[in-house]
């Protein structure tokens, strides 16, 4: 076979990612999918400050194998929120639709990938329907009091005091400047991140009204620790096949709160990256592959 004809059937062999949007909940759901319909399905669940675009390289990784299904959720990406929805920015109320979205898409069994905000989410999902989840891949993704680093400091006092000072001090972290850190700190000099991945992010944070949402969601987040002690019984009761893969360089989420899985799943695999929080801009390869054993394990 000549390279030009071994060219043309690798590309053809490629999974296609397609984007679409559906309505669940009120809401027009974005979001990314590829892979066979019929495949055990996989469900991507980004965070702050990002959107399933954060699983560009990852998506075609699993798709050969597995159904990959990766929303923008409310308040981020291009998901649209109609102003008559009166939508309440809350992780309950993204947690609802995303389990909309995933009742529109019939999705009855499904591992879930949890990074940031997609955590809460993801698991408020495990919560209500611990028989649908398959197993947990953590990257990044918080469910112990021990994994919140010292970054969370200035949105701590905004939990404990939420005046509008506080609230005010929080808006440097909607900044480009910020928001390119959170891609670029811990992660290695050798590997590079795209541009693209920060500017769109500020780009979607810059629309009117999206910084009051995102501020809403840092008061917020302080529900989830209320839930640490359900999301931990989950683990305990249910033991689903768990990856916690972290970049152990990551300030808000640090390598304790990936080690703490074990606690309550001891079978759980705990494996650190020598990256910072978005882990998979310099080792989507590595992400992959440790997704591929644990759902292979998780199907059999």
């Amino acid at each position: 076979m000549s390279s030009t004809a071994a060219n043309a059937k690798s590309a053809v062999s490629l999974p296609v990612v397609s984007t679409r949007t559906i309505q669940a909940d009120g809401v027009e759901v974005f979001f990314r999918e590829a892979g066979d319909p019929s495949a055990p399905a996989i469900l991507l669940l980004h965070g702050f400050p990002t959107s399933s675009l954060m699983f560009r390289e990852l998506i075609p990784r699993l798709a050969q194998r597995y159904r990959v299904i990766a929303p923008d959720l409310p308040g981020f990406g291009f998901t649209s929120v109609p102003a008559e929805r009166n939508y309440t920015y809350t992780f309950e109320s993204i947690a609802t639709t995303i389990g909309a979205f995933t009742e529109a898409l019939g999705l009855t069994r499904f591992a879930i990938y949890i990074f940031d905000y997609g955590a809460p989410t993801g698991l408020r999902l495990a919560l209500k329907h611990p028989e649908r989840i398959t197993a947990v891949v953590s990257q990044n993704g918080n469910a112990y009091l021990e994994g919140l680093g010292d970054a969370w400091d200035p949105i701590k006092a905004y939990w404990k005091e939420p005046t509008q000072e506080h609230r005010d001090a929080l808006r440097g972290v909607l900044q480009s400047d910020a928001t390119k850190w959170q891609y670029t700190h811990g992660a290695p000099a050798d590997r590079a991140i795209d541009p693209a991945t920060y500017t769109l992010d500020v780009a979607l944070m810059q629309r009117p009204g999206n910084a009051d949402i995102q501020l809403d969601l840092f008061l917020d987040y302080a529900s989830n620790l209320k839930l640490y002690p359900a999301f931990q019984e989950y683990f305990r009761e249910y033991q689903p096949p768990t990856l916690a893969i972290w970049g152990r360089h990551d300030s808000f989420f640090i390598p304790a709160g990936a080690e703490a899985y074990k606690k309550d799943n001891p079978d759980a695999t705990v494996t650190l990256l020598d990256t910072g929080h978005f882990a998979l801009e310099t080792h989507v390869e590595e992400v992959a592959a440790a997704i591929d054993d644990l759902l292979a394990r998780a199907t059999r």
